[in-house]
């Protein structure tokens, strides 16, 4: 695996560079050699993130872990990152669109699906025509954390979000 590390609000030093390639080395056995990973490492006050991108043909497999460590967030990342290849491994294989970039023991090796998807609910409403703002406010008295909707500028279906500190997103299809 190549390893692109960078930090922000921090410097990486050797010892984190050496915790990030152990740890996340670990996961070279399902991986091709010239599978790139990119991590992310950050501060903001007390929280210690690392974000880890691999992106594979056709997908992205990424996790970002906080603590009040780096250490711990880097131990954490790792782990769900197993788990997410374990649990989806079947998905991309069937699909074809990445098998390319696992080995071949990884694709071959049956797993049992730790937490199976499974759809127990199914909703249907109409969607009317607002404006984005309005679809947060709505969202907000739904005290859900999204919300879609048709755009009345696009009349297009888009999603709201929240995110992070008390911020919206949108979403909207590409053109």
């Amino acid at each position: 695996m190549k390893f692109v590390i960078v930090g922000k609000n921090i410097d990486v030093t050797q010892g984190l560079k050496t915790a990030v390639e152990d740890k996340i080395g670990k996961l070279e056995k399902y991986f091709n050699p010239d599978t790139e990973v990119h991590v992310t490492l950050s501060v903001e006050k007390e929280r210690q993130k690392i974000e880890v991108t691999i992106p594979v043909k056709g997908s992205i497999i990424r996790s970002e872990q906080v603590s009040n460590d780096m250490y711990v967030s880097i131990d954490l990342v790792e782990e769900i990152i197993e788990r997410q290849l374990k649990k989806y491994k079947n998905k991309l294989v069937d699909q074809q669109q990445s098998a390319g970039f696992f080995k071949q023991e990884f694709i071959e090796k049956d797993y049992m699906d730790e937490e199976e998807i499974k759809i127990i609910r199914s909703k249907k409403f109409d969607i009317k025509p607002m404006y984005p703002e309005d679809a947060c406010i709505q969202m907000e008295l739904l005290g859900h954390s999204f919300f879609v909707f048709c755009n009345a500028e696009t009349d297009q279906v888009n999603v709201v979000y929240k995110r992070k500190g008390n911020t919206y997103g949108l979403i909207e299809p590409e053109a």
